[in-house]
């Protein structure tokens, strides 16, 4: 009697060796492999059998993917496949791998060279060299051929629930998901599939979500940071934990979060007038053709411009933030009053001080957010593309921290000076300075050092928004997908 290891490398070699129609011969080879992953013989295969049995023989490129595989094909959701389940599973993603294999193989030959897939990564905002490509291209290449067949391709990714090469840019989708207080990164690229299916609004839903607890959860350190970038070296707000005592002893510990209620009311309105903008903006730079995806390049245009337009329409909300942060108690009996009051006693342009040094600090935030995160992602998928697609919470969440971090290291002086002239009309008897003027004299008056005012509190709290936000969204985006009775295969 042959060994199982044996009779499983020969149903295997038969499975893929077959065409992706379905005749009674490969429902044969598809029962043989049922019965090889039924360990315990009950008819069903659950999440822990799948992993023993195709891990330990080698066939699965990532610890998840047999999760993927059971949500996929579970249809009456008892967390397991019983052979019906396990069948239509297989010939549903043959008939997506049959379709991926056709969008690839551009010239119609039956085969995908390495050019193809050099071009369909670059397609989706994945740059490669040639001799990348072709790294990729041999990991799948099992004749030596420099090219991948049909065959070829269904073995490779039959047991892989990577349904489009778009999928190896959808893990690298990163605005919505880290929150650090500020929106002004530039936005994903999402696919049309992808618009037309709704996956995109449920990203946006998670995101703001995310958003709001990840700003309330930190929502003390960011109003520390506006006291210090305020007030300087001046009064007793001038250092970490002077700042922190005078705002409990003025307001008490709820005087913390004063402020974040419209921090977390912009989120929704800003995150969605930048997401049309940029399509819209994008769609004029691809001619009006629908589905291209720009160049890094053009994306650090459009979404500069499109971070522009979303500022332009809700700064009103920034600046009303920035003055319900550094109220006093009594001050203000709402956001309404202290709008009245604002337009009151200072006109409809108070509502746009700021605005300049706001809408400049786009250009370095964006453009130094954008290359820093590119040069990460294109420098993990050189070394670990050929092992997988998927780059795992760690070098995701690590990547969009120090790109983020970097690029608001790059804007805070613009920031700083924003906040400032915002404030100064709260501050009775203070002059009411241009942004060069405040330039020149914080610098005077602190040094350099005073342009980057409140920037401790700012790094303090990157870590723990960052953490926040990431659980978060990743909560909400199941619940949000399962909620709208969407595939589970859009949930990675």
């Amino acid at each position: 009697m042959g060994q199982p290891g044996s009779s499983w490398s020969w149903n295997w070699t038969r499975a893929c060796c077959q065409e992706a129609d379905v005749d009674p011969e490969r429902e044969r080879l598809w029962a043989e492999l049922f019965d090889e992953l039924d360990l315990n013989k009950d008819g069903r295969i659950d999440i822990n059998e799948l992993k023993i049995g195709l891990a330990a023989r080698g066939l699965l490129p990532q610890t998840s993917v047999e999760e993927q595989i059971v949500r996929a094909g579970d249809t009456n959701q008892d967390g397991q496949l019983d052979f019906e389940e396990f069948t239509q599973y297989l010939r549903s993603h043959e008939k997506r791998l049959r379709l991926m294999f056709s969008s690839l193989d551009r010239n119609n030959d039956g085969q995908i060279d390495v050019g193809e897939i050099q071009l369909s990564l670059q397609s989706v905002g994945v740059d490669v060299t040639y001799e990348e490509a072709s790294k990729i291209l041999q990991s799948m290449d099992k004749d030596g051929t420099m090219t991948i067949d049909w065959v070829e391709w269904r073995d490779y990714f039959l047991f892989n629930p990577l349904h489009s090469i778009e999928d190896i840019a959808h893990y690298w989708k990163h605005s919505l998901i880290l929150d650090i207080g500020e929106h002004l990164t530039v936005p994903d690229e999402f696919s049309e599939k992808e618009r037309k299916s709704g996956f995109v609004w449920r990203q946006l839903m998670a995101g703001a979500m995310a958003g709001s607890v990840s700003r309330t959860g930190t929502a003390p350190l960011d109003r520390l940071k506006v006291f210090l970038q305020v007030h300087g070296q001046s009064s007793d707000k001038g250092s970490v934990w002077k700042g922190l005592k005078a705002m409990v002893k003025e307001g008490g510990i709820r005087a913390l979060w004063r402020g974040n209620g419209i921090n977390v009311l912009k989120i929704a309105p800003e995150t969605a007038i930048k997401f049309l903008a940029y399509e819209q903006i994008k769609r004029m730079m691809n001619g009006s053709k629908d589905g291209g995806s720009l160049k890094v390049q053009e994306r650090f245009i459009a979404g500069s411009l499109a971070g522009a337009t979303a500022q332009t329409i809700i700064y009103p909300m920034e600046v009303l933030k920035t003055r319900l942060t550094l109220r006093k108690t009594g001050q203000y009996s709402s956001v309404v009053d202290c709008a009245r009051q604002i337009l009151q006693k200072e006109g409809v342009l108070a509502f746009y001080k700021g605005y300049i040094p706001n809408i400049l600090g786009i250009i370095p935030y964006a453009g130094i957010d954008l290359a820093v995160y590119e040069t990460l992602k294109n420098t993990w998928l050189q070394r670990h593309r050929c092992d997988s697609a998927d780059p795992g919470v760690l070098v995701l969440v690590g990547c969009g921290t120090v790109s983020s971090t970097c690029g608001q290291l790059a804007s805070y002086p613009l920031a700083l000076i924003r906040t400032r002239m915002q404030a100064q009309a709260s501050v009775k008897g203070g002059p009411q300075l241009s942004m060069l003027s405040l330039f020149r004299s914080i610098v005077a008056q602190e040094g350099v050092v005073g342009l980057y005012r409140g920037i401790a509190p700012n790094f303090l709290k990157v870590i723990p928004a960052v953490s926040i936000s990431y659980v978060v969204y990743e909560h909400m985006r199941v619940l949000i997908f399962r909620l709208t009775d969407h595939s589970h295969q859009e949930v990675k």
